[in-house]
């Protein structure tokens, strides 16, 4: 079956061999205590009775180490809802892959991370949607902060590397000093202050959450002057805004090239946003071992290399760089995952994006509805 949008692209077997995968994102549940309006997960949510067993987690992660894959993040939703997640951490370390766990901190206390470590949990990577508590409710649709202090508090106490994530939008870029700030008082060994990724709920609530490009660099000169302040302190990640910066996001490291996600109902997907793209079309870990749907699905091959590249990106200099940009994007704003990444300044598409970023400068935020369904 062709992928909708795919305009004719290659697909089968790859005609050189794959690199095998470094990196695994476990997605163990959709389902989460916040209602975080920029939510990249897919609007249609796997239900809670479509999720893989711990055994099933077992088997994959056996799979997984057995095709290269060293590290893994333990995400959802929120992965904490699982009650066997220690089984799930315990079925990675066996299988000799490095675990980090995603969570928005609701429900880590002591005594549940003490039995998530006892099974092999190596990192801890904590969400926080603003430095004021206040704020941080509205954006995350519930009273979340406490919890996140004291889940904080616990990794702290537990020695394990801690890095707080936060998504960045119009309601929150203008605190990013405040942010930092937190990372510091909490005892963050990074922070990664990810622009938001319009996919998803995202996507759908793109209006309240795209800003202008006065904001974004306005946060992006206060990046840069707390990396001097900072260095060797603490790590700052910035994940620019494509729509503002124009410039294609080389997403993934490419199409299928270093990692692969696998959904709670055990789709598997080159990247977290590829379900709505490849649809009926994406492999399934309940039908298909990891190995071949790494190196021989139809779907891992799709976008692989240079074969399905049309112009402008055919002839770029940088299509080795980007690899064309993100092709869920050019799906989701265009219909065809084959055209150039509109986000691109080089894409013909390109104006509409630039349109949507120029239209943004001027609105305030606003947080008054939540899309991503409570849990």
């Amino acid at each position: 079956m062709d992928i909708p949008g795919g305009g004719g692209g290659a697909a089968g077997p790859s005609p050189r061999p794959v690199p095998p995968p470094w990196a695994l994102l476990a997605e163990l549940t959709h389902g989460c205590p916040l209602r975080c309006a920029y939510c990249s997960n897919p609007t249609e949510l796997v239900e809670r009775r479509r999720e893989l067993t711990a055994r099933q987690w077992d088997d994959v992660m056996r799979q997984a180490a057995g095709i290269g894959v060293v590290q893994t993040h333990l995400s959802g939703g929120e992965p904490l809802l699982r009650r066997d997640l220690a089984e799930i951490v315990a079925a990675a370390d066996h299988a000799g892959i490095h675990t980090q766990l995603v969570t928005s901190g609701v429900g880590l206390h002591e005594r549940r991370l003490g039995a998530l470590v006892d099974a092999g949990l190596r990192s801890v990577q904590l969400s926080v949607q603003h430095a004021d508590e206040r704020s941080a409710q509205l954006i995350a649709g519930a009273r979340a902060f406490a919890a996140k202090e004291r889940a904080a508090g616990a990794v702290r106490a537990a020695g394990l590397p801690f890095g707080l994530n936060v998504v960045l939008h119009r309601a929150n870029l203008d605190a990013l000093d405040g942010i930092v700030e937190l990372g510091l008082a909490w005892g963050a060994d990074r922070v990664e202050l990810a622009n938001t990724q319009f996919y998803g709920w995202a996507l759908r609530n793109r209006d309240a959450l795209l800003p202008g490009r006065e904001q974004a660099a306005r946060a992006r000169e206060r990046v840069e002057r707390w990396r001097e302040r900072l260095a060797g302190r603490m790590e700052l990640v910035w994940v620019a805004p494509d729509y503002v910066d124009g410039i294609a996001k080389p997403c993934m490291g490419g199409w299928g090239a270093i990692s692969l996600t696998v959904a709670p109902d055990g789709t598997v997907l080159p990247c977290p946003a590829a379900g709505e793209l490849l649809a009926a079309d994406a492999p399934n870990v309940r039908d298909h071992q990891l190995g071949w749907i790494w190196r021989e699905s139809a779907a891992f091959n799709r976008y692989r290399g240079e074969a399905w590249m049309r112009d402008p990106c055919r002839s770029c200099e940088l299509r080795t760089v980007d690899f064309g940009g993100c092709r869920c994007q050019a799906y989701a704003l265009t219909g065809d995952a084959t055209r150039t990444d509109p986000a691109c300044h080089r894409s013909p598409d390109h104006e509409a994006v630039r349109a949507l970023v120029d239209g943004a400068g001027g609105r305030a935020a606003d947080f008054a509805y939540r899309a991503y369904p409570k849990t």
